[in-house]
């Protein structure tokens, strides 16, 4: 029964949100601080349920009152003392060390600005020699072995970013700019979330982290900076017309169309996304449809009106959606 239960717990362990499966700089050192953190706890544990079971067991005396006796017992107390002062004062330093740390880097080679809204991510990527600035949302990419600075904002609420397999986390706090580094140290996917709670739909405010050797970046990168394709299909061009009349145009950007909304998430490649509703639901036709179709039932709360649109509307624009990759 107790090796079960061992196996369950330890289940927590792994997986791509777990702060113990680290393939990050600063995610190591967290993960070292909290094994260490652990180890400690637990000796000291040990030997207080070491020294309660050894009082317990041993043969009571009639206590003495000599000077020999207080002796001892003061000399017992100012190793407790001790002991404690210098536990507490290892774990302080150690803690100190390696907060010191989560934001050390040999100088940035890429810089992403991020900013948390009720319920989503914005990823902002900033104009290089070879390409102009791009936006994407809930899906961030970045370079293996490449430190990345991650300028943080909240345009609301108080918002927490957390990649536990890659790095700490780090308020977002409306006003104020925060800034954390991050180094992947192995090709993945990786989930991050929002740590601090920010209203109905908090859990569901969830977002990717793509980590790819320098090729297959620079390949995202450049599809990323381009506009729109043109559909190809007769359907999806009705839907584009569609998308265009409608107040969908006015929340969202498509770059290379009239659509120049910013309210809601670019949609210039939507398609090309893992998944849509910061998390909610992986990309397809259908998950597509039906979040255009009633956005406030699969996310209650969320800023996206209820958009009156008949059958055929629905399913002109979700093949336009599926084309923008």
């Amino acid at each position: 029964m107790f090796s079960a239960s061992l196996l369950v717990f330890l289940t927590g362990c792994s997986g791509n949100q777990s702060a113990l499966n680290t393939h990050g700089h600063s995610a190591d050192a967290l993960r070292d601080l909290i094994i260490l953190i652990t180890v400690v706890c637990t000796v000291v544990w040990l030997m207080v349920v070491g020294f309660l079971l050894w009082a317990l067991a041993r043969r009571r005396e009639v206590p003495r009152r000599d000077s020999d006796t207080e002796r001892k017992m003061a000399l017992s107390i100012r190793l407790a003392i001790a002991a404690t002062i210098l536990t507490v004062a290892g774990l302080t330093i150690a803690s100190f060390y390696t907060t010191r740390d989560l934001n050390s880097s040999n100088g940035a080679s890429l810089t992403v600005r991020v900013k948390a809204q009720q319920w989503w991510w914005q990823f902002a990527y900033q104009a290089s020699d070879q390409e102009p600035p791009f936006l994407t949302a809930n899906e961030l990419h970045i370079p293996v072995n490449k430190d990345v600075r991650l300028e943080l904002e909240a345009l609301d609420v108080i918002h927490s970013l957390w990649i536990p397999s890659l790095a700490g986390k780090l308020d977002m706090i409306p006003g104020r700019k925060n800034i954390i580094t991050i180094r992947a140290t192995r090709p993945g996917i990786y989930r991050g979330q929002c740590a601090e709670f920010c209203g109905l739909q908090h859990s569901h405010m969830a977002f990717v982290v793509v980590v790819e050797e320098g090729a297959a970046y620079q390949r995202w990168v450049a599809a990323q900076a381009a506009p729109a394709v043109e559909p190809a299909m007769a359907e999806a061009s009705a839907g584009k017309a569609v998308f265009m009349s409608k107040p969908c145009a006015a929340c969202h950007t498509i770059r290379g169309t009239s659509a120049t909304g910013t309210s809601g998430p670019d949609l210039t490649h939507v398609a090309s996304r893992r998944t849509i509703g910061a998390g909610l639901l992986e990309t397809t036709r259908g998950s597509l449809a039906a979040w255009i179709a009633d956005p406030q039932t699969l996310k209650p709360g969320n800023n996206m009106p209820l958009v009156p649109l008949t059958s055929d509307e629905l399913r002109q624009i979700s093949a336009y959606m599926e084309e923008l990759k």
